[in-house]
C-alpha cells in the first residue's frame, strides 16, 4: 500500500485565490446635478450649524469644527479628527471618522438620507451614534429628512 501526498490541485489543473480587496462598489447616481448640489450643501450646513451648538455647549477647548469649500472638520481632541466632504463628480459625501474609518454615501430619495452602500447605515444614525459615545450623551444633528431644508 502507497501513501500519497498531495501538495495542490491535480496537474494541469490552476486554483485562483483572491487575496486583494475587493473593487469599490461605485453607484451610479441618477440625481441631478442641480439636486445633489442642493441636498449636499443642506446636509453640511445643517452639520456644521449643529456641531458648532453641540461644541459650544460642551465647552471643551479642545473640540474644533471648521467648515470651507465644502470640507467639514471635526477635531474632537484625543478621540481623533472626522473629515466630511462633498465629492460632486460622484454625487457623494464622503466621511472620514476616526472610529469607523472611510465611507461614501449616496443619497436615497425613498429614505431622504445619505446611505454607504456597502453596509447600509445612514451617515445620520452613524453620526448620531458616534458623536453621542464621545461627547456621553445622545446627540441628534439633524441631517436626516434633509430634503425638508432644500428651498
Amino acid at each position: 500500500m502507497a501513501l500519497r501526498i498531495s501538495l495542490g490541485p491535480p496537474a494541469g489543473q490552476l486554483k485562483w485565490r483572491c487575496y486583494a480587496t475587493p473593487p469599490p462598489h461605485v453607484n451610479h447616481s441618477n440625481l441631478p446635478v442641480e439636486r445633489y448640489h442642493a441636498l449636499s450643501n443642506a446636509t453640511m450646513d445643517t452639520l456644521w450649524e449643529s456641531l458648532e451648538a453641540l461644541l459650544d455647549v460642551e465647552g471643551n477647548p479642545n473640540y474644533e469644527v471648521e467648515y470651507s469649500s465644502g470640507v467639514l472638520t471635526l477635531k474632537l481632541g484625543e478621540y481623533g479628527t472626522y473629515v466630511i466632504n462633498k465629492q460632486p463628480p460622484n454625487k457623494q459625501i464622503w466621511l472620514s471618522s476616526p472610529m469607523s474609518g472611510p465611507k461614501r454615501y449616496d443619497y436615497s430619495e425613498e429614505n431622504d438620507d445619505w446611505f454607504y452602500s456597502r453596509d447600509g447605515v445612514a451617515l445620520s444614525d452613524l453620526l448620531n451614534s458616534e458623536v453621542s459615545q464621545i461627547v456621553g450623551r445622545q446627540v441628534e444633528l439633524g441631517v436626516k429628512n434633509v430634503s425638508k431644508r432644500v428651498n
